[in-house]
């Protein structure tokens, strides 16, 4: 039964509890004891009160919610070609950023000394001092130990395996400092967004490389050592003249990936370095390119297939550089031909919604969640 401050702060900041009544009636504390918790949160400014509820009779009870202007959070993403950088409140909302045009090839030094530099230089637009930052995530384009929050052997990061990302901005900022999957980070952006009531959510990022983001209950999956969702190099039968990245032949990103559908766009005399290269040539409807995006999507879909049928999900999501509409068609072409009718029964398959916005929206949600857990907000309130 949730009885400290950080545990009635808990329900406040995830809407379970909207008023003093709320909180009597979910934690079984007295009226006396939810008063001088509320106290306590108001006035350390984690809480505030906004308006008052609909009553049946009576006085309107004030409204309680999270003070999402408490502090902010510095959230920032890392690309094959570039980095962005923002600072966002509690909620995620976007207060400035910054994009940098710096390779991830050119090592973590290089990478996250410009993003450290963004961040101070945001910081001083913003008028805000360092105290008021509470923590520091980052997304990267690789598989991410969750033990140690280091890169695990990723294949297109040269020089950042064992890396200590993590360690290196905490020595600048001081604050705690998370480091997850790109994949993972948007895929918790886009639940938090939009699909919060839904129980299992996977999010496939189609860019550079292939990677799946998957959501439970809330929680990004992550494995025993980072790898779930890893998709990319998932082996496929025929393809052994594709070369991936990673070494091997095969693997669904040497297939299917954006850097792939642009390699077979050149080859075919059409220029094209990138997905997004591809994605401009989608948008002026380049028939070519059109064609290679849905074989890219049909490849994919049938991948997908086998993730649709291991985690059941209520929404599907197509996100990166080279989603598209001709993207997400061939994926619908080949999955549920392939899933068993139960696992897509309630499936929806989409676009993501949010874009660029969905990493540092869902790096912010990891910061938020780990800084003011309940026992967190305990100890900082000396409870």
């Amino acid at each position: 039964m949730p009885s400290g401050p950080g545990d009635v702060f808990e329900l406040i900041r995830h809407g379970r509890a909207r008023t003093r009544g709320d909180l009597l009636g979910l934690t079984g504390l007295s009226r006396m004891t939810v008063a001088q918790r509320v106290d306590v949160l108001l006035a350390a400014g984690l809480i505030r009160e906004a308006g008052s509820e609909r009553a049946s009779g009576g006085r309107r009870p004030a409204r309680l919610e999270l003070d999402v202007t408490h502090s902010v959070v510095i959230s920032a993403t890392v690309d094959t070609t570039h980095s962005r950088t923002a600072l966002t409140d509690l909620s995620g909302r976007i207060l400035a950023d910054r994009q940098l045009d710096v390779a991830v090839e050119d090592g973590p030094e290089a990478v996250l000394s410009g993003i450290a530099g963004a961040a101070r230089d945001l910081l001083d637009g913003q008028g805000l001092p360092a105290a008021r930052v509470s923590g520091f995530g980052i997304s990267v384009p690789g598989p991410v130990d969750p033990a140690t929050l280091r890169p695990s052997q990723p294949p297109i990061m040269p020089g950042w395996d064992a890396y200590p990302v993590a360690e290196h901005l905490h020595d600048g900022f001081g604050v705690p400092v998370l480091v997850e999957n790109d994949a993972n980070a948007m895929a918790l952006g886009e639940y938090s967004s939009g699909y919060l009531d839904c129980r299992a959510l996977c999010l496939v990022k189609v860019s550079t490389g292939i990677g799946t983001g998957i959501v439970i209950d809330g929680r990004v999956y992550q494995g025993i050592d980072g790898g779930a969702g890893d998709i990319g190099h998932v082996r496929l039968s025929g393809h052994d003249d594709a070369v991936c990245q990673c070494g091997a032949r095969g693997c669904l990103a040497a297939v299917a990936s954006g850097r792939a559908v642009a390699q077979a766009l050149t080859a075919e005399g059409i220029p094209a370095a990138s997905g997004r290269d591809v994605r401009a040539l989608l948008s002026r409807g380049d028939v070519a390119a059109t064609r290679r995006t849905q074989e890219a999507g049909r490849v994919i879909g049938g991948v997908m297939a086998t993730v649709v049928c291991l985690v059941n999900p209520g929404v599907l999501l197509v996100g990166g550089a080279l989603a598209s509409s001709a993207l997400i068609s061939g994926v619908r072409e080949t999955l549920y031909p392939r899933s068993l009718p139960r696992a897509t029964r309630h499936l929806e398959v989409r676009l993501a919604s949010l874009g660029e916005d969905a990493g540092i929206v869902g790096m912010t949600r990891m910061v938020v969640d780990q800084v003011f857990a309940p026992r967190a907000v305990d100890a900082m309130l000396g409870a």
